[in-house]
């Protein structure tokens, strides 16, 4: 059998790496992207095949996945957008400049390669599009507006170009990973310095839970799973002959998606402001 082969972004920690290391294990070839030529280089020091890709970066999104087809010899079975970062913060602090780096990373960039990638899969009839959400693709909490419009965005879009891929072979499914273990906090420290000026906000006093929780390493979330039980589901989502549209990760995900259909949305705002 023809080995297949599948792009993976974000691979450098988390939920990445650990998809790029399942995958291999089960037998693909895995392109493990990364933003930063210096991981890259490490990854490609542990055997995997590590194009760069940058979000933000539209020419080495043209170029990482011609490197990738290069080697393919023109064709890609499945992509996995999962390269992403938080801006945490309250909405009314959070300057545009800083909301549209964060779309650039979680949005706009994954519509790129997105696009890029369909032609390929057209032309040889079939191939699966994964994208990364999140928890907060179904709900949205205090203090994560930024990341929660870039990944709302991303549930949308997604949908549709689901529907609109019907017919083609190409299948678009989502995973709703909820806390998993990751870098995602500690990479968020220095985009909140840039773009917040908590001490000048009013609700300076506010931020105190939000600092204590973005430098202080207070040992795992309740309900967090390792990153291997995305892995798990992206197993799923590209070698399933009817992929489900959407697979939820750890019961919080399950709870969110629960209470978003059955609760009115006062009842649901009551619910997510007692955390």
């Amino acid at each position: 059998m023809v080995q297949k082969s599948i792009l993976i972004t974000g691979a450098s920690s988390g939920i990445g790496f650990d998809a790029a290391q399942g995958m291999r294990a089960a037998g693909w070839r895995v392109f493990a992207s990364c933003r930063k030529a210096e991981d890259c280089a490490r990854l490609a020091g542990l055997g995997f095949e590590s194009p760069r890709i940058d979000y933000t970066d539209e020419a080495s999104i043209a170029t990482g996945l011609a490197e990738v087809l290069a080697a393919t010899g023109g064709t890609l079975d499945a992509l996995y957008n999962n390269g992403a970062h938080a801006l945490p913060g309250a909405v009314e602090d959070l300057p545009v400049d800083g909301l549209r780096a964060v779309f650039e990373t979680n949005f706009f960039g994954w519509h790129a390669l997105t696009r890029a990638v369909i032609p390929v899969m057209r032309a040889q009839g079939h191939g699966r599009i994964v994208n990364c959400s999140s928890v907060l693709g179904l709900v949205g909490i205090p203090w994560r507006g930024a990341y929660v419009a870039s990944k709302f965005a991303l549930e949308g879009l997604t949908d549709v170009l689901r529907l609109e891929m019907a017919g083609t072979g190409i299948k678009v499914i989502l995973i709703e990973p909820g806390p998993i273990t990751s870098d995602i906090r500690k990479n968020a420290i220095p985009h909140f310095e840039r773009w917040i000026d908590w001490q000048g906000s009013t609700r300076a006093d506010d931020y105190k839970t939000l600092l204590a929780r973005l430098y202080t390493d207070s040992g795992p979330d309740r309900f967090e799973l390792p990153a291997s039980a995305v892995t798990a589901k992206l197993l799923h989502a590209v070698t399933a002959a009817k992929p489900k549209p959407r697979y939820y990760v750890t019961r919080p995900t399950y709870l969110a998606g629960l209470m978003r259909r059955l609760l009115p949305t006062r009842l649901l705002d009551a619910v997510l402001l007692r955390g």
